[in-house]
């Protein structure tokens, strides 16, 4: 890494890094904070979208099977749903946007069907007692179309200028907009999709592709994550595209359209060499294999999905203009994806982790260094309004750029204060312990305290939970 280090305000306690090494990771019920599978928030958190989402099962895995015909913006889908009940359930809830169910099967017996408010009723022939796994069989179909929210549609669009093509973008509720789930960031499932499209176009998914098959009404493209991914970083992704195979840590493929071969090459080139520093810095990479997409439409930012990173074309221009948005999606990888949120509250923890990763890797290719970006965010919030308590900013700032510019900044705060040997076992041992899982700010406050072997109130609790700026001498 080049271009800083920088001296501890006080070390790391050698008896806290010992504890913080010996930790195995936990499965993503018992990594999570509040909100914990299963569980709601604990008293005094609110849900930002309450309406999403059930408490009464958990998902063990999804298997999507969906047709997509591009003249007619026709999905045909088939989801069938493994899932353990938390309490006793004489019906289980689903979230599903417009799409109508056909048919439904709960344990092979048919279900009543209702619908309600952006949700699927199913009345299994017998009640589910607590603990039972039950296997859910969903047939919907209909012209998908993003979810409406306070931020914009989110979730299945189309793309192209003759609209032949398809991108899911779901972050934060755009799940139920093509498939029926239990749309809470905690509840963290396996998926497998098989996908079929004309032939002539290509489906992307999440994971690594198992099969390709040609079938009578196209190709069938077989995709499968054991995950655990939570719903709304799910995606597919339909079209023409170029395919290329990079060589990485891990396997990486890039998808464009043709005419931009060049420019997508180029921009996304360094993506093994960030996979490499990152896995340096933050611990072994979660997940069996990397993707980004180039799709034929320009979208306001990247975005991430589990393996599977989605960009416009705008984003695309054969200079790396966009380079350090590159670098915070596959940052997203291990915070965000593989340590998911117990709740959208606290999201400081996805974004914040993430923009701290764009200023590494600037870094790391020897332009601005981390001191030198998080000196100049600062001078830029100080100008501007202080209203806002990045762990817990209130659903209308879910994406205010001062979550994630201030939550890089409390975490260079924290550089600052341990010096940089500790603050990146904070963070390594941080993604060791709950990979895989979900967890909240008070975790994450409570477990750079175990590894520094100190209070760091002073250092992390004016950045997170206050309004006004603190300065970077605080400590």
């Amino acid at each position: 890494m080049r271009g800083l280090s920088l001296r501890a305000r006080f070390p790391c306690s050698r008896r806290s890094l010992l504890t913080a090494a010996a930790v195995v990771p936990l499965t993503a019920a018992a990594a999570a904070g509040d909100g914990a599978a299963g569980q709601p928030p604990a008293a005094g958190g609110q849900r930002y979208f309450p309406r999403h989402g059930s408490y009464g099962h958990r998902t063990l895995a999804y298997d999507l099977r969906l047709a997509y015909d591009p003249d007619r913006a026709w999905l045909d889908g088939h989801a069938r749903i493994r899932a353990v009940a938390n309490d006793t359930l004489g019906r289980v809830e689903l979230d599903l946007a417009r799409l109508k169910v056909g048919e439904a099967r709960v344990d092979g017996e048919p279900a009543a069907v209702h619908r309600r408010d952006g949700k699927v009723l199913l009345g299994p022939a017998r009640p589910l007692a607590a603990g039972q796994p039950f296997v859910m069989d969903i047939a919907y179909a209909g012209r998908p179309k993003p979810v409406s929210t306070p931020f914009g549609g989110v979730g299945w669009d189309r793309t192209g200028d003759d609209h032949d093509g398809t991108l899911v973008a779901s972050q934060p509720v755009g799940a139920p907009s093509w498939f029926p789930c239990n749309d809470r960031p905690d509840d963290k499932a396996a998926y497998t999709f098989a996908v079929t499209v004309p032939r002539g176009h290509h489906a992307l998914a999440n994971g690594t592709l198992r099969e390709r098959q040609e079938v009578e009404d196209g190709v069938r493209w077989t995709y499968h994550h054991p995950g655990p991914m939570a719903t709304y970083l799910a995606a597919v992704y339909t079209g023409r595209f170029g395919v290329d195979d990079l060589s990485a840590p891990v396997p990486v493929r890039i998808a464009y359209p043709a005419d931009l071969a060049e420019e997508a090459r180029y921009d996304l080139g360094r993506q093994p060499e960030m996979l490499r520093l990152f896995t340096g810095l933050f611990g072994e990479y979660p997940f069996e294999s990397y993707g980004a997409v180039v799709v034929d439409a320009d979208l306001a930012a990247p975005v991430e999905n589990q393996t599977l990173s989605v960009f416009g074309r705008n984003h695309v221009d054969g200079q790396r203009s966009w380079e350090t948005l590159v670098a915070h999606e596959i940052a997203h990888q291990w915070f965000g994806n593989s340590v998911g949120l117990a709740d959208w509250r606290h999201i400081w923890l996805n974004e914040g982790f993430a923009t701290y990763a764009e200023w590494l890797w600037s870094e790391h290719i020897g332009e601005d260094g981390a001191e030198v970006l998080a000196r100049r965010a600062w001078l830029d919030l100080s100008a501007r309004r202080q209203n806002l308590r990045i762990a817990d900013p209130g659903r209308r700032h879910l994406f205010d750029d001062r979550v994630y510019v201030r939550g890089a900044c409390a975490l260079h705060a924290l550089r600052l204060a341990v010096g940089d040997e500790c603050f990146f076992r904070v963070l390594r041992s941080w993604h060791a312990v709950h990979r895989g899982g979900c967890a909240d700010t008070a975790a994450f406050l409570a477990h750079a305290e175990r590894v520094v072997g100190r209070p760091l109130g002073t250092v992390l609790q004016p950045w997170l939970f206050e309004r006004s700026l603190p300065r970077f001498d605080v400590g």
